[in-house]
């Protein structure tokens, strides 16, 4: 499933009220509009547009909640996670669902680093070896937000709904085809460096 139609899957009826984080170039703001639903993307590059914001999370200031908030491999970049996550969750109506499509660029071990390093045999910029995999991807890395602190912020907000694991690394091979690394997947000789989630805010409790 792509993820213009595993969004819209999870979304309540049009006309709702949607949020996307981390819009990018705007592509999947443009789809869910053009299905009916009232769209604001935010992202500090957002292009121009009456649907985007050039605005970052952090300074984002909506006078309405929303009825749903997508996040499509933005979270991981985003500066202050415990905070953006508590604000999505702040930003979102009870029973709102926050749909997030991500990478977990720390689940990478050494089979799964071989199968990758394998597949890009004859690339002028491969690793020479598969420590050099390995280490390069953590210095490639390392100012990225991983799977265990995602979800860590995730489970303090949110009450999960959905989740699964979704191939990746196909994304920056070529030759190489989804259905090909989800099969490796599938039968455990590597592991999945995507995934996505659906989350309901978790009810906040007041003291009298």
């Amino acid at each position: 499933m792509n993820i213009n139609s595993f969004v819209e899957a999870h979304l309540p009826p049009a006309p709702a009220r949607v949020l996307e984080v981390g819009c990018g170039h705007g592509d999947l703001a443009r789809a869910v509009f053009e299905s009916g639903y009232e769209v604001v993307a935010i992202d500090p590059d957002a292009p121009e547009g009456e649907l985007f914001q050039a605005v970052s999370l952090e300074e984002f200031t909506p006078t309405d909640p929303f009825d749903a908030v997508v996040a499509s491999r933005a979270l991981h970049h985003i500066p202050k996670l415990a905070d953006s996550v508590a604000k999505i969750a702040r930003l979102l109506r009870p029973g709102g669902p926050f749909i997030l499509d991500e990478h977990a660029y720390d689940r990478l071990d050494e089979p799964t680093a071989r199968w990758y390093l394998e597949q890009r045999a004859g690339d002028a910029d491969a690793p020479s070896s598969l420590e050099a995999c390995l280490a390069d991807w953590e210095a490639d890395h390392d100012d990225l937000h991983g799977y265990a602190a995602m979800r860590t912020e995730l489970d303090r907000h949110f009450t999960e709904r959905f989740f699964g694991w979704m191939p990746y690394l196909y994304g920056e091979l070529a030759g190489v085809e989804e259905q090909e690394e989800r099969a490796l997947i599938e039968v455990g000789a590597i592991r999945a460096m995507g995934f996505r989630y659906v989350g309901e805010p978790r009810a906040t409790i007041h003291s009298s």
